[in-house]
């Protein structure tokens, strides 16, 4: 079957430009929506019913509408449950809001365009009809599209070292994919649980521990010890930044930022300043400055950028306090067994080996980034020359209106949003700039720059 718009995802980014598309497309239109998650629009991350899994970004940033800020703060107030701007709502309640606004969009009296949902996995895409694409799905069927968005998000990233050697019985206490949250059901008390990473998804595992009762010791290895850092309990204003100010190399950049929070007072005010314009600095680097940046500060940005709320922070903070979560910096090298299992790694900095016991190796290691390696439609796009990876390896190329770049030209007709498009916006996978991509999608779907 033809539609007007393909949309080949079913996370936030896809859900966030479906409803923008309804919006602006006229009835006579038809959208159809492509994915094999069966809560389309919630994903992994606002899934969990875990009320100690927060959002990290204030419930007055996290409309799916940038025109209404106030959106998810009031839908929040309607359901009795009260919150302000600057207060942390539970992913569920965020993944219950995306799916209300969607349904609300569908059930409205108002005419708007045709919508279906298809699950199914797009595992093929050829060209159809000289102008169009055509998507081979999982299930046997074909769709194809005037017009395309791809909406891929990321996947669990895979274990830094291989278990197949182990046995059946000690490969089934190695937690590949935390979110499956059943494994909890199988850990007793007073077991011995290893994390590996040490960033937003370990935190995540250490409250859904607590919150199950686990009394026993947690070690969290990762290569370098850091953890994300906290909000703010009551937030300094941002700081103002000139962006035309602001060096464009790595090192300069660092010591200007640590200057202007050292005359702020507080660096979490030069964060929420630099935030709005991430983007744009990211667009004035010279590719060989955004490498050094990946390679050697990205980690430093991720703690101090993706930060917890101030009660989830306080919380973890206490375990680590008490003793029953410890964190260690070294390099994993071989998962073993006998007696439990048992984890070797080089501790950061020297040659010392150390080792660490464990009934449970949970994979923390977060989610892989939106690359083409981990999606066969991706890697068949690709071999078919449809899509162009970026030059960074973080996704696949796009122009700056977030059209697809085929033999370095944009295709006028295929849209990338989301995580896939790290490579040109960088700043690209949290609510609030899904939601004004999204928004410019739909919106030069609906009306082509000539």
């Amino acid at each position: 079957m033809i539609y007007d718009v393909v949309v080949v995802g079913s996370g936030f980014s896809a859900i966030a430009t479906v409803c923008n598309l309804i919006e602006l497309l006229p009835p006579s239109s038809s959208v159809v929506v492509i994915g094999d998650d069966p809560g389309f629009g919630r994903g992994t991350a606002y899934r969990t019913e875990l009320y100690l899994h927060r959002l990290n970004v204030p419930a007055g940033r996290m409309s799916l509408f940038p025109d209404r800020p106030d959106a998810f703060v009031e839908w929040l107030g309607d359901r009795k449950r009260p919150l302000r701007e600057g207060d942390f709502a539970s992913r569920q309640d965020y993944g219950l809001y995306v799916r209300d606004t969607l349904a609300a969009l569908l059930r409205s009296k108002r005419s708007h365009c045709r919508v279906d949902f298809i699950r199914a996995k797009a595992t093929g895409c050829i060209e159809r009809y000289g102008t169009m694409l055509g998507f081979l799905l999982d299930n046997g069927d074909e769709v194809a599209g005037r017009n395309i968005a791809l909406c891929l998000g990321v996947g669990n990233a895979a274990l830094p070292v291989e278990i197949a050697e182990l046995s059946a019985e000690a490969r089934s206490q190695v937690i590949k994919n935390p979110w499956r949250l059943s494994w909890l059901q199988r850990v007793r008390a007073n077991d011995r649980v290893a994390i590996l990473g040490s960033g937003l998804t370990m935190i995540d595992q250490v409250l859904a521990l607590y919150a199950h009762g686990f009394k026993g010791h947690i070690d969290v290895l990762s290569r370098r010890g850091l953890i994300p850092h906290g909000h703010a309990k009551a937030p300094k204003p941002a700081a103002h930044l000139d962006l035309d100010s602001l060096p464009t190399n790595v090192s300069g950049l660092l010591h200007r930022l640590r200057r202007e929070s050292r005359q702020a007072g507080d660096w979490r005010s030069v964060m929420d300043g630099l935030r709005p314009q991430t983007q744009a600095l990211w667009h004035r680097l010279p590719e060989i400055e955004r490498r050094r940046f990946l390679r050697h500060a990205l980690p430093w940005w991720n703690i101090h950028r993706h930060r917890v709320a101030p009660d989830v922070f306080d919380r973890f903070q206490r375990m680590v306090e008490s003793g029953q979560v410890s964190i260690h910096a070294g390099f994993l090298s071989q998962i073993g067994e006998g007696s439990g299992l048992t984890l070797s790694y080089r501790v950061r900095g020297s040659q010392e080996f150390q080792a660490l016991k464990a009934d449970w190796i949970v994979n923390c290691t977060g989610m892989e980034r939106a690359g083409i390696s981990h999606s066969p439609l991706l890697r068949e796009m690709l071999k078919q020359r449809l899509i162009e990876a970026d030059q960074l390896g973080l996704g696949i190329a796009v122009d700056p209106q977030s059209r697809v770049l085929r033999g370095g030209t944009s295709d006028p007709t295929t849209y990338a949003v989301g995580a896939l498009t790290a490579g040109q916006f960088w700043e690209i996978t949290a609510v609030p700039d899904i939601r004004v991509q999204a928004r410019k999608v739909a919106s030069s779907i609906v009306a082509p720059e000539p």
